[in-house]
Order: C-alpha cells, then sequence, then structure tokens
C-alpha cells in the first residue's frame, strides 16, 4: 500500500511516497480502509522535529482520519466491518490502510462527508477541551480568537458562538476575517505581519482594546504566540483566561508576569494530545458532545483545500505557508 513517510529530518519537500506493507486487526485493533486525513499545525512542526512528540522513523504525519472498517481484531464488539469511522491518531494518518485500537474509533453520523470528518476531531477537540475545561466559558462572556481563520481558530469561533459568548475574531487578513464572521465571530480585527517592535506591539494591544468592550475580554484563545501574545494579554479582563494553545508564529513569547497580578488573570496552558489520555472518559464525553452539535448544525468544518495522497507534501507545505483557511485534507483514493 502507499505511504507519504518522513525519513529524514526536514520540511515537506523531504517527505516521501513509498510502498510499505499492508497492516493486520490485531487483538483490539480495528483495520481501517483511509478515505481522508486532516493536516494540522503539529504535522508542520512533527516532521522537523519541533513538535513534544517525536515518532521513530520512519514514520508517517497525519494525525486525525477518517474511513471504513475493513476488518476487526479479537475481542472488538463498539464497531464492526463496514462502519464509517473517524479517529485521531498521533501520526501514521498520510496511508491506505492503518490498524488502530478499536476503543479510540467514533462511527460518524451518515450525512458527514469523509473529508469533514478527517477536519473534525483535532481541532473541535482541542477547541471545545480549551474554551470547556480550561477556559471554564460563560454565556455572555467576551472571546477573542487570535489566528482565527485557521483550523483550531475557526473551531473556537464556532464553539464560543454555540456556548453563547461574544467572539472577536484576529486574523491576518480581512478575506480570513470575513471567514471568521461567516462562521459565527460577532467582529474581527486584521492584523500585520510581526515581528513587531515594542511600537508595533502597543498598536495592536490598542487595536484589540478598540473590540473588547469596557472590561476587557473575558477569554483569550491564542493559537498564534509570538510578538501577539503580550498586546492580546493586556486586553484581558480582570479574572480573565489566557489559553495557551499553540505558536503558529514560530516564536513562543516571553511574557511580563507583572500582568497576571494587575489584571488577577489566568494564563492557562491546553495540551489536548496529552488530555485525552489522561482522562479517556471526559476525551470520550467530549466527543459526544461535538459528534451531537455537528448533528444540530451548529458546528461544521471548513475544508478549504484537498489534496491526494501522492501529494501529501504539498498539503503540509501549504498549511505551513499560514494561508490556508480553516482545514486542508489529504484524500486516499
Amino acid at each position: 500500500m502507499k505511504a507519504v513517510l518522513s525519513k529524514v529530518t526536514g520540511g515537506p519537500e523531504t517527505l516521501v511516497v513509498e510502498d510499505i506493507p499492508e497492516p493486520t486487526a490485531g487483538p483490539g485493533q480495528a483495520l481501517i480502509a483511509v478515505k481522508a486525513v486532516g493536516v494540522n499545525f503539529p504535522d508542520v512542526l512533527m516532521i522537523e522535529d519541533k513538535y513534544q512528540a517525536k515518532p521513530p522513523r520512519p514514520f508517517s504525519p497525519g494525525g486525525e482520519l477518517s474511513g471504513v472498517i475493513e476488518a476487526v481484531g479479537e475481542g472488538v464488539t463498539n464497531v464492526k466491518v463496514g462502519d464509517r469511522v473517524l479517529a485521531n491518531t498521533g501520526s501514521g494518518g498520510m496511508v491506505e490502510k492503518v490498524a488502530l485500537p478499536a476503543n479510540r474509533l467514533w462511527k460518524i453520523p451518515d450525512n458527514m462527508p469523509h473529508d469533514e470528518a478527517a477536519a473534525f476531531i483535532l481541532t473541535y477537540g482541542t477547541s471545545h477541551h480549551a474554551l470547556k475545561h480550561r477556559g471554564r466559558v460563560k454565556a455572555g462572556e467576551s472571546l477573542l480568537v487570535l489566528g482565527a481563520a485557521g483550523g483550531v481558530g475557526l473551531a473556537a469561533v464556532e464553539l464560543g458562538k454555540a456556548m453563547g459568548m461574544r467572539v472577536v475574531a484576529a486574523c491576518s487578513s480581512q478575506d480570513k476575517v470575513d471567514l471568521a464572521i461567516k462562521h459565527g465571530a460577532d467582529e474581527g480585527v486584521v492584523y500585520g505581519r510581526g515581528p513587531f517592535d515594542r511600537d508595533a506591539q502597543k498598536q495592536l494591544s490598542e487595536l484589540f482594546k478598540s473590540v473588547a468592550g469596557p472590561g476587557g475580554f473575558d477569554v483569550i484563545y491564542d493559537a498564534v504566540g509570538g510578538d501577539y501574545a503580550e498586546p492580546a494579554l493586556r486586553t484581558i479582563a480582570w479574572e480573565g483566561r489566557y489559553l495557551v494553545i499553540g505558536f503558529a508564529a514560530g516564536d513562543i513569547p516571553k511574557i511580563p508576569l507583572n500582568l497576571t497580578l494587575l489584571k488577577g488573570c489566568e494564563i492557562v496552558g491546553v495540551f489536548w494530545g496529552t488530555w485525552t489520555a489522561k482522562d479517556p472518559k471526559g476525551f470520550a464525553d467530549s466527543v459526544q458532545e461535538l459528534l451531537d452539535l455537528y448533528a444540530a448544525g451548529k458546528i461544521k468544518p471548513h475544508v478549504s483545500e484537498r489534496f491526494p495522497l501522492e501529494k501529501g507534501a504539498d498539503a503540509i507545505a501549504h498549511l505551513g505557508s499560514r494561508k490556508a483557511m480553516g482545514k486542508v485534507v489529504v484524500t486516499v483514493p
């Protein structure tokens, strides 16, 4: 079978497509014919050995997928041959077939296309965990989303609205702001491209304050980091929650801790992958809640580009360019 493989450390240009042996379903596993694979920022980092998880090489990128079950191993009762499922894998998704633990699979609704299913669990799962469990958001609170047109950002916009929040989208272009507003944001602002000097950071903070309201933002969702973080934090409300999702800008910010004292606020780390392993019941409940929201029409992945499996490297390069909006998906014949 065909697989996209990372055999050496480097960018998307180092990825190759090769034939590897087909897997089989062992005890407790299901064999899945992969139909679509979601591409996410960890894929960009993982092939460069810049991510927290470093799978042994050769490995296939792709941390979430959807497909159809072809076989089940001994002891599997929750799924059967022919079921359409989605899964989060961490890595290993850009292949034609994969064997995964059956207890980490979820049946997808009949009306959910495979590309949307493959673009679902990681971004919505991250944002749901961030807002509900780490941010403890309440209806009527205000939410600023940095990088609001990206995969996790757009999911945060939709979920924030579904949770009854006032949502402000911050993006690098008006097209991206328009997309976020289409997906439920109440308003948006366009920020420039960093890095920023101190004067530019002050201007950015004033931009965020102009849409924050008199009390500031109750919750700030930051998947960007870099020079955007401190200006955003300066607009947080008293006892607000600043959610650290990731660092798409490339740099890990250094935050003056006196701001947390003055604002009485919290800086809260969000590491969805580790949480899913430490709290499997909470994870299962979260996925079911998200599937229910999808069925109710309150959330829907925005798949902006689709690449065939043999162009998996191009899909990762496109996402890494920070030009993508919504989700990029690799499709498998």
